[in-house]
């Protein structure tokens, strides 16, 4: 587990169509709860199970997508090592201050090969819902729609993945825990800063700083049936699933906010320690690595990205 450096994914700002909608969508059917909305009229939205202040932001915009992910760092000082390291690779950095987002402290960010921004902060304030820490219960208030628990991890698309694997893994200090090799080079690949399967992955695409999914935890596979159930009973559209990944081993089903954003509620999935190798597939079992019940892939998952 990582005690210095990167910690974790700690927030993204997605771009929705319909605010109204958006809110309902990740509060009332994903289980997130509504912390603040901002003078800009950016929305924050967080779990009953997170400590720091918001998770996800939506941002009203003519196009649906990812304006940056952020990860949480474990120290100010920790910024100041990064900015180094990251212009020394050859990206410009620029300066957040802090409060540009409610409760959030000064950020650093840049742009990466593959067209996407990544932001680093260090300090994020507590806001309502708190998790309960002092003899505390299962939860403190009672889970809603699907019962998120967390925003987990997103998936990106984007060129130049070789150089982003390259990054991540010399300037972060992630790990790859695992790849798709074909036979003209590398596919995709799942990145994390500690012991998750993934926190961050990308797959190779033509388009630069596109969002194939972000994604949400949920503790069980029956919890996965259950977000089933709530996509069905109210109308959402479904990518595919309930099913299970080869590919990290997590149990999942994707589907899609009113904006036509790609969400996933993701169950499971493996433990990683810095010491175990890469996982690798290759094009003869590509289907299975994806989907691994169906062992194919389904031509939506592959295209459809915002």
């Amino acid at each position: 587990m990582a005690m210095t450096g990167v910690l974790r994914p700690g927030f993204i700002q997605v771009r929705v169509l319909d605010m109204p909608a958006a809110v309902e969508h990740y509060t009332r059917r994903v289980g997130l709860h509504q912390v603040t909305e901002g003078a800009d009229g950016r929305v924050y939205l967080k779990s009953a199970e997170e400590f720091d202040h918001h998770s996800i932001i939506l941002r009203r915009a003519e196009q649906a997508g990812v304006d940056f992910i952020a990860f949480k760092v474990a120290a100010d000082s920790d910024l100041d090592s990064f900015e180094k390291r990251v212009k020394d690779y050859g990206y410009a950095v620029d300066h957040v201050a802090a409060g540009e987002q409610p409760g959030v402290g000064r950020r650093i960010g840049f742009t990466i090969a593959s067209g996407h921004r990544i932001e680093l902060f260090a300090q994020a304030e507590l806001s309502d819902p708190k998790p309960p820490i002092h003899n505390p219960d299962i939860w403190n208030l009672e889970p809603h729609g699907m019962a998120a628990r967390r925003f987990d991890h997103a998936l990106f698309y984007g060129p130049e993945i070789e150089k982003v694997l390259d990054f991540f893994t010399t300037v972060l200090d992630f790990k790859c825990a695992e790849r798709v090799d074909m036979p003209d080079g590398l596919l995709a690949i799942w990145l994390t800063a500690g012991m998750k399967a993934h926190d961050i992955a990308f797959v190779k695409h033509p388009e630069p700083g596109k969002l194939h999914h972000l994604s949400f935890d949920l503790e069980n596979w029956q919890a996965v049936g259950h977000a089933a159930d709530i996509i069905t009973r109210y109308d959402i559209s479904i990518d595919i699933g309930p099913t299970r990944h080869g590919i990290t081993r997590g149990q999942t089903i994707y589907f899609f906010d009113p904006s036509g954003n790609r969400n996933e509620v993701f169950a499971g999935g493996y433990t990683y320690y810095p010491d175990l190798p890469t996982r690798t597939w290759d094009e003869t079992q590509i289907g299975k690595g994806i989907f691994y019940y169906e062992r194919q892939l389904n031509p939506a998952f592959l295209s459809v990205v915002t």
